[in-house]
């Protein structure tokens, strides 16, 4: 395929090949045992040296399939924005800390861009296997079996999931978001990996997720499952998914969730 334009089915070809091998590492190091390598953006952003391994193996991989295509990591950055052809997108380990705790909770997510535009992305479970695959145009898909959203429709009835920064001050302003939400809602949900909550989305075993923060590796796979899958991803006020926001729900229950968290200043604070 090099040289050549990809399909996005040939792209979740390598994703899915890759992931799962990545996956299987992230295993065998969790279980050998892990210790925090590093810290980032505070003394509990923790990278662990299975972070740093699983990445650099992907992106081994990705270039001995595809060595014309750029890659984007979490761990060791690569190429941000603007990249002509193919730019894989990876999250070595969505949910370190869940990773680090032997939570099982924790995933591998990996995404094909295509001239600026996510076209296929695969998101795996370390510790369960579960793995959720999607294509622009094609579809969400878990074990052979095609993904739809919720079809909830009252806010009051909706189990929404979220996440939390590392800046004690963003958390403090998320904090007081939830407090107020939760009211509104049948219950709220904090389970520590972006890319697993939009996948849960995307087959309704949660009704929406929204979380400020999110960087692409966080969400290009998850988020193009849960489109796919019928829900819902953007920011507020008609701004694109990003740092800022995300906020990712069925059809019905848009519009009353983004009301909501606009009135809350959900993309507010530090």
């Amino acid at each position: 395929m090099t040289g050549s334009t990809p399909t996005a089915r040939e792209l979740l070809g390598i994703a899915v090949e890759v992931a799962r091998e990545a996956a299987d590492t992230a295993a065998r190091m969790r279980a050998e045992g892990v210790s925090v390598a590093a810290t980032k953006s505070t003394a509990t952003d923790v990278v662990t040296a299975a972070d740093r391994a699983v990445e650099r193996q992907v992106v081994a991989a990705l270039r001995a399939a595809r060595p014309g295509d750029v890659v984007y990591g979490e761990e060791y950055g690569g190429a941000e924005a603007g990249a002509d052809g193919v730019r894989w997108i990876v999250d070595p380990i969505d949910g370190t800390v869940n990773y680090l705790y032997g939570l099982p909770y924790c995933a591998v997510s990996l995404a094909a861009e295509v001239d600026g535009r996510v076209v296929a992305g695969v998101v795996r479970n370390v510790a369960t296997g579960e793995e959720w695959t999607a294509t622009a145009g094609g579809g969400a898909w878990r074990d052979g079996q095609r993904l739809r959203c919720s079809t909830e429709t009252e806010l009051g009835q909706a189990l929404v999931a979220t996440g939390f920064g590392y800046d004690a001050g963003r958390r403090r302003h998320q904090a007081r978001v939830v407090a107020e939400l939760i009211g509104d809602v049948r219950d709220i949900r904090r389970m520590g990996a972006a890319a697993l909550d939009l996948c849960l989305a995307a087959e309704g075993r949660l009704d929406a997720y929204y979380e400020k923060g999110l960087a692409a590796w966080d969400l290009a796979a998850g988020g193009l499952v849960a489109e796919e899958a019928g829900l819902r991803v953007t920011g507020l006020n008609g701004r694109p998914a990003g740092p800022d926001l995300v906020i990712a729900a069925p059809p019905a229950l848009f519009a009353p969730l983004h009301t909501r968290l606009a009135a809350l200043d959900a993309s507010g604070g530090p």
